[in-house]
């Protein structure tokens, strides 16, 4: 059976790579600027390198502390925000209600305000 691969992200170089994961090995260096990769997750998907406004939202979920690991049944790894103006709707709704950023990033829906 092949090792289970996961993916690890270089935000500099916008680049994604699949490596078998190994719990010893923590520390992996981007193949390009041999800066320190993120571990992300089995279930990321990469945005296109030229699209910079994704990697910029990718960029503030991922120093949030959110990742892209699958859940126990098997499925994805749930809502994640894909663009920066999402990004900036939890972050005005995490900052007005006192909800942590973390867990105002996962939110599919926000509740509406009234």
């Amino acid at each position: 059976m092949p090792e289970p691969r996961t993916s690890y992200v270089c935000l500099p170089c916008r680049a994604s790579y699949k490596q078998p994961y190994d719990r010893e090995r923590a520390d992996r260096a981007c193949p390009r600027c041999i800066r320190a990769l993120i571990h992300v997750g089995s279930a990321f998907a990469a945005p296109r390198r030229r699209d910079t406004a994704a990697w910029r939202a990718l960029s503030v979920l991922l120093h949030a502390g959110v990742r892209f690991h699958k859940n126990c049944c098997g499925g994805g790894p749930g809502y994640r925000p894909r663009t920066l103006r999402e990004v900036k709707e939890r972050l005005a709704y995490a900052q007005r209600t006192g909800e942590p950023f973390a867990h105002a990033l996962l939110r599919a829906e926000l509740p509406r305000s009234g």
